[in-house]
């Protein structure tokens, strides 16, 4: 099992995140730096992971990472960089899958505890909303889109990902859903981020943009469903 931690500009959070992953659990961590301005990487370093500089865009940095795990990687575990996840909570939902009764488990925050102003609530509501819609479309409702998850990596790498920005992690969950794997939500903690803003609801551009990304993700893959087989 491999942790792919997509970063940019974490450097007051990653040694904190990386202390707090359960190493006898994983093999490698791999950071997946996506063009870091600060000491990141060099933190990452420190603290045993492997750095990979994956180039720009969210989505760029989870598939290049999950490409450097190589085909002895079976499972692969994505969670932030910014200390919001609980590592603590990664053989949770990595169990289904060591298990063989799932492919992918996603974490919820809606469904779990939340610190006070870890999340907006036009967060939890699109994650819900477009959850909804998903469902309606494959059948799995979820209600979250959270970055921490589990997924098996011949399935991800099966799944023909294209997005590679902030509509990286809904483009997973359509197309997981889409493909017929077996699916789980479980319920986690969420926090604040210990350091550094938010990419995406740290500002009014930041959030717009990763929205955008998100509406004109689920659209194309909602418009794929509906092709006729060929």
């Amino acid at each position: 099992m491999c942790v792919v931690i997509p970063v940019l500009n974490e450097e007051e959070a990653i040694a904190c995140v990386l202390e707090r992953i359960p190493r006898g659990a994983v093999d490698e961590i791999i950071v997946a730096d996506g063009g870091s301005k600060d000491r990141t990487a060099e933190i990452a370093a420190q603290h045993g992971a492997r750095v990979l500089n994956a180039g720009k865009g969210y989505g760029r940095a989870c598939m290049e990472g999950a490409l450097a795990a190589g085909d002895s990687c079976r499972i692969v575990v994505y969670m932030d960089g910014d200390g919001a996840d609980f590592p603590e909570e990664l053989q949770k939902l990595a169990a289904p899958l060591l298990t063989g009764t799932h492919d992918f488990a996603i974490a919820s925050r809606a469904r779990g505890k939340r610190e006070r102003g870890s999340m907006a609530w036009h967060q939890l509501a699109s994650g819900k909303i477009i959850g909804a819609l998903a469902g309606l479309l494959y059948g799995f409702r979820y209600t979250d889109m959270c970055a921490f998850r589990a997924i098996r990596r011949d399935a991800l790498l099966s799944l023909g990902m294209q997005e590679m920005t902030y509509g990286w992690n809904l483009e997973m969950q359509m197309k997981a859903a889409r493909a017929g794997l077996r699916i789980l939500e479980v319920p986690v903690p969420y926090a604040c981020r210990t350091g550094g803003n938010s990419k995406v609801a740290g500002s009014l551009t930041g959030t717009l943009r990763a929205g955008s990304r998100i509406l004109a993700t689920f659209a194309r893959i909602a418009l794929q469903a509906k092709r006729p087989v060929s």
